[in-house]
């Protein structure tokens, strides 16, 4: 059995997140993409019980591609603290590798 992937650091780095994983990789993620895909249900909506929901539509403001700190949570995600207020989102480790 393989270990799991592990975030080892994180550094904002101008407009981009820089990110260093237990498989050697970086990653340098742009910050407007990052907050584009998050994951909270404010910005992509809530499923009903049938798994059915609707978009929410977004809506950007100065400060919204701004970073102001981050969390580690447990051993699976990172929550980004964004300049306009906005900290709901939970980027499990998965979602951080894709984009």
């Amino acid at each position: 059995m393989s270990e799991p992937l592990k975030l080892l650091a994180v550094a904002p780095f101008g407009n981009e997140l820089a990110l260093s994983w237990s498989d050697g990789l970086e990653q340098f993620l742009p910050l407007e993409k990052l907050r584009k895909a998050c994951p909270c249900a404010v910005c992509n909506g809530e499923p009903d019980v049938m798994g059915r929901g609707e978009m929410p539509a977004r809506t950007y403001k100065p400060g919204s591609f701004e970073l102001k700190g981050y969390d580690f949570v447990g051993g699976y995600g990172l929550n980004l603290k964004w300049a306009d207020g906005h900290a709901t989102g939970i980027y499990p480790y998965r979602l951080l590798r894709s984009l």
